[in-house]
C-alpha cells in the first residue's frame, strides 16, 4: 500500500493566519471542513502534537499529514455512457453533456457524473479528505457542457488541483451572449463575491470580492446575439456568467443572471434557448506523471449548434 503520510516544514511564520486556512491553500483539493476534521481527529500534527485549526503557523514547525484510508463513497455506481476524450492510469478527460449534474446533492442523489465515474473507474478513485470518490478536480454547472479532467488517485488529484490553484491550466469556453458586443476582443477585470442577498448567486463587488479576470473575443455575430470565446484566467464560481452580466450581455438562456434580457430577447426574436449557452471548449494542463502538456477540445453539443443555426 502506498505511503499516505506527508511531512513538511513551515517556511515562514504567519501570526495572523489560521492553520486550517494555511493547509487549505497547500491542499486546494481538500475542503476546509475536511482539513478541520483531520486536525480534530489527530491525523494532522504539528511538532508531533495535535493542535487546533486556529493554531498560527510558525517558521520551522514540522507538520505531519496522515491521509486516512478512504471510506466507501455514499453514491452508488451507475452505468451511464461517458464521452471519454483521453484516459490512462492516472486520469481521464471527458466531454460532459449538458444537463448532467456533477455531484450528488439533495434532489440529485442519482444519475450524476460521480455515479457514472464510480462505475467507470471501478475502484480507481481518489480518496482525498477520507472519502472514496472520483477525483473531481474542478466542476461544471449542470447546464454547462464540455471538457473536464478527473483524477484517479490522490497524487494526481493534488497535482492537478495545484495547477488550477496556480492558474497554469488553460480553460477556454464558447458562449452565446444576449446582444451585439461592440468590441471584437477585450478583458473583464472585476472582483466576484457571494451575492449579499441571494446566497446561491455570485456578483461583481467593489469590496470583499476575490480577483476575477476573463478574456474574450468575438467568434461570430448572430441575430441579436454574439458567439464569443472566453478564456478564464481565474476560476471563480459562475465567473463567465457573472462577468458578461456585469458588461450588460448576459448569457443566452441564463435565467439566474440574465432573466430580463432573455425575456426581452424572446419577445423580439420569438426564440428561447433550452439552457445556459456555455460550453467548455478547450482544456490544457501538465500531466502529473509524464510532465507533458496535454490539450483537449470538446465538440459543441447538438443543442448548442441548433441555437447557432437558428440565430444565423
Amino acid at each position: 500500500m502506498p505511503d499516505r503520510t506527508e511531512v513538511f516544514l513551515v517556511d515562514r511564520s504567519l501570526p495572523s493566519e489560521r492553520l486550517d486556512t494555511y493547509l487549505r491553500r497547500r491542499y486546494p483539493a481538500v475542503s476546509r471542513g475536511a482539513v478541520q476534521r483531520l486536525l480534530e481527529q489527530g491525523y494532522i500534527r504539528v511538532d508531533g502534537r495535535a493542535v487546533k485549526p486556529t493554531h498560527a503557523p510558525r517558521a520551522g514547525e514540522r507538520v505531519e499529514v496522515q491521509w486516512p484510508e478512504a471510506r466507501p463513497a455514499e453514491a452508488q455506481p451507475e452505468h451511464i455512457p461517458l464521452d471519454i476524450l483521453f484516459e490512462d492510469g492516472a486520469l481521464l478527460v471527458l466531454n460532459k453533456p449538458p444537463g448532467l449534474v456533477v455531484h450528488p446533492a439533495a434532489g440529485h442523489e442519482e444519475h450524476t457524473l460521480v455515479n457514472a465515474l464510480l462505475h467507470h473507474c471501478a475502484g480507481q478513485l481518489s480518496g482525498i479528505g477520507g472519502v472514496a470518490r472520483p477525483g473531481i478536480v474542478h466542476r461544471l454547472d449542470k447546464d454547462t457542457s464540455g471538457c473536464m479532467v478527473v483524477a484517479k488517485n490522490d497524487e494526481t488529484h493534488l497535482a492537478l488541483s495545484a495547477q488550477f490553484a496556480d492558474r497554469t491550466v488553460q480553460k477556454v469556453y464558447h458562449a452565446i451572449v444576449c446582444g451585439e458586443l461592440l468590441r471584437e476582443r477585450g478583458e473583464i477585470r472585476a472582483a466576484i463575491a457571494r451575492h449579499p442577498s441571494h446566497r446561491k448567486r455570485m456578483a461583481v463587488t467593489d469590496h470583499a470580492g476575490r480577483e476575477a479576470r476573463t478574456g474574450y473575443c468575438v467568434l461570430e455575430r448572430l441575430r441579436g446575439a454574439t458567439l464569443v470565446e472566453a478564456v478564464l484566467h481565474t476560476g471563480r464560481t459562475h465567473q463567465i456568467r457573472v462577468h458578461f452580466q456585469f458588461m450588460g450581455f448576459p448569457l443566452l438562456g441564463d435565467a439566474t443572471y440574465g432573466q430580463r434580457q432573455n425575456r426581452r430577447f424572446e419577445e423580439l426574436f420569438g426564440f428561447a434557448a433550452p439552457r445556459v449557452m456555455l460550453h467548455a471548449h478547450r482544456l490544457a494542463f501538465i500531466h502529473p506523471r509524464t510532465g507533458k502538456r496535454l490539450g483537449f477540445e470538446a465538440q459543441r453539443p447538438a443543442d448548442f449548434e441548433d441555437v447557432l443555426k437558428a440565430l444565423r
